[in-house]
């Protein structure tokens, strides 16, 4: 099988509804072998963010070519380089990041030591991008891909309208890094995203609910 180009998006809300751990689902989703996953938990704090992340790249590790992102909270990046500059163990885990433009544009303005920091100590940076503006601004300030959406309507927006193909297209066609979808991606339209010129997508809900993560991404990859 090709190399997939498919981002997991977590929601450990999810997978706990179906009466089944987060950890468990997380090595399912390991074993798929995506291309990433994004630790994306917005209602956690700061403290309680660093537990899971330090559990979920453990299990993570389990596959070479996986690549781990931690969503939002820079400070676990910054926090991970001190302990590789002091030759603490449990350094190394974290060099890929994605980050809501806005917040990203703010440590630029604002916190140029914080911002210089991580583009230095990143292999990948992301951001989520709305726009042709945005994916922009976006590649302006560094980041190594984007996320581009939502594409389709999805209940995770419930009540505003996909923006579509060619929004995807029109976004693709303004920056020279690589362009993920989101937002309402499946195996029956997949072919039609990546034709308007994503490098791949991001998937969220059936990764998290679905009987069998191996069997979706194949499908995916078919």
């Amino acid at each position: 099988m090709a190399a997939s180009d498919i981002i997991c998006v977590t929601n450990r809300i999810l997978c706990e509804k179906n009466n089944e751990s987060f950890e468990e689902r997380i090595r399912k989703i390991v074993e798929a072998e995506p291309y990433a996953i994004i630790l994306r938990e917005k209602d956690l704090s700061l403290s309680e963010y660093r537990e899971l992340a330090k559990n979920t790249a453990r299990i993570c590790s389990q596959s070479k070519d996986l690549k781990f992102i931690i969503h939002n909270f820079y400070e676990l990046i910054l926090e991970n380089h001190e302990k590789k500059n002091t030759s603490l163990n449990g350094a190394g885990e974290y060099e890929y990041l994605h980050m809501p433009l806005n917040k990203l544009k703010e440590l630029y303005d604002n916190r140029k030591d914080i911002y210089n920091g991580l583009l230095e100590n990143l292999k990948g940076l992301g951001a989520s991008c709305h726009s042709v503006e945005d994916a922009i601004l976006a590649e302006k300030l560094g980041c190594t891909y984007i996320i581009a959406g939502h594409i389709y309507d999805t209940d995770c927006k419930k009540g505003l309208e996909g923006r579509g193909l060619e929004f995807l297209k029109s976004v693709e066609e303004s920056v020279d890094i690589p362009v993920y979808a989101i937002g309402g991606i499946t195996t029956e339209n997949i072919s039609d995203v990546r034709n308007a010129g994503a490098s791949g997508a991001c998937i969220m809900s059936s990764a998290m609910t679905c009987d069998s993560p191996r069997y979706l991404i194949k499908r995916f990859a078919d």
